[in-house]
């Protein structure tokens, strides 16, 4: 079946040209080679396909069948296998990203936006997840998380400038409480928990101090598996937050919740791109990878 393919293409290119001289050069062997080639497909089909003279080749009625039926299906194969090559080069196709809802709306979709209005043959598509995603499992292309939460099998790429935790309450919370100073001073206070979505557990409020660190069990009367309820609890009073600061900042410009501890709360590794390192990267997904790149300045 191969060498039928190979000899049709060979007899295709001296029906087309009408000639052993030219479709030699096309095809780029001796005319001898190719005169060979193509009684040996006569012989195999059983049938003449070509009619030789010292002057001219044409095809017989049988060649003329042959180049009219299989010739555009030969052509319509060439088509595809460009139109693929073309894809190749072209930045296109579907680019996966699993996220959690911060790390899309504060880096993913502010750098990637521009990108898709640029090159419009590339889909995104960005799941939102809180828990620690088997990326390769999934069938993603990437994930984003804090630089310390990815495993050392993946290469990882900075995206997002360094973060900081906040640990906020409403002025109408700090009316009835004093407020802490020290980490331990929470155990005295109303804290708002957050259920982590992996294992199930209460997040240990982390701080540090020079060489000091120290995890905080903290006790409440209400947990939440989300920031956005977490933030909403502490804007009514409910007891004292500690969120990302860039989502508490808004509220804390605007008086409506007051910042304790900021000394205790030092900055760690920010929003990471992460993907296998055993990856081939598509043009499209480069184009994604060098749009997020962190240059430092917040960019």
């Amino acid at each position: 079946m191969r060498e039928n393919v190979s000899d049709l293409l060979a007899f295709l290119a001296v029906a087309r040209e009408r000639s052993f001289t030219k479709a030699a050069a096309q095809l780029g062997v001796s005319q001898s080679a190719l005169s060979h080639t193509i009684r040996g497909l006569e012989e195999r089909l059983g049938v003449r396909l070509l009619t030789r003279t010292t002057r001219s080749v044409s095809p017989t009625a049988a060649g003329e069948r042959l180049l009219r039926n299989v010739g555009p299906r030969f052509e319509e194969i060439e088509t595809e296998l460009a139109a693929l090559n073309e894809m190749r080069a072209k930045p296109a196709g579907t680019i996966r990203i699993s996220a959690t809802e911060h790390a899309a709306t504060t880096v993913l979709w502010p750098k990637l936006k521009k990108l898709l209005q640029e090159y419009s043959d590339i889909q995104l598509e960005i799941l939102i997840e809180q828990s620690l995603t088997d990326i390769v499992a999934a069938r993603y292309d990437a994930g984003v998380r804090l630089g310390e939460q990815i495993a050392k099998d993946m290469i990882a790429m900075r995206i997002g400038p360094e973060m900081r935790m906040a640990v906020v309450g409403a002025p109408a919370y700090f009316a009835k409480r004093p407020k802490p100073t020290h980490p331990q001073d929470l155990t005295d206070h109303n804290c708002l928990n957050l259920r982590l979505p992996t294992s199930g557990g209460l997040y240990s409020w982390e701080f540090a101090k020079g060489q000091r660190k120290m995890n905080v069990r903290v006790d409440g009367q209400l947990a939440f598996n989300n920031a956005g309820m977490i933030l909403n609890a502490a804007l009514e009073g409910f007891g004292l937050a500690c969120l990302l600061e860039d989502f508490v900042h808004p509220a804390i410009k605007e008086g409506a919740l007051v910042r304790v501890l900021s000394d205790w709360c030092p900055p760690f590794p920010g929003y990471h791109l992460y993907y296998p390192s055993r990856r081939q990267l598509t043009p499209a997904f480069a184009l994604v990878v060098q749009a997020l790149r962190y240059r430092g300045s917040g960019r």
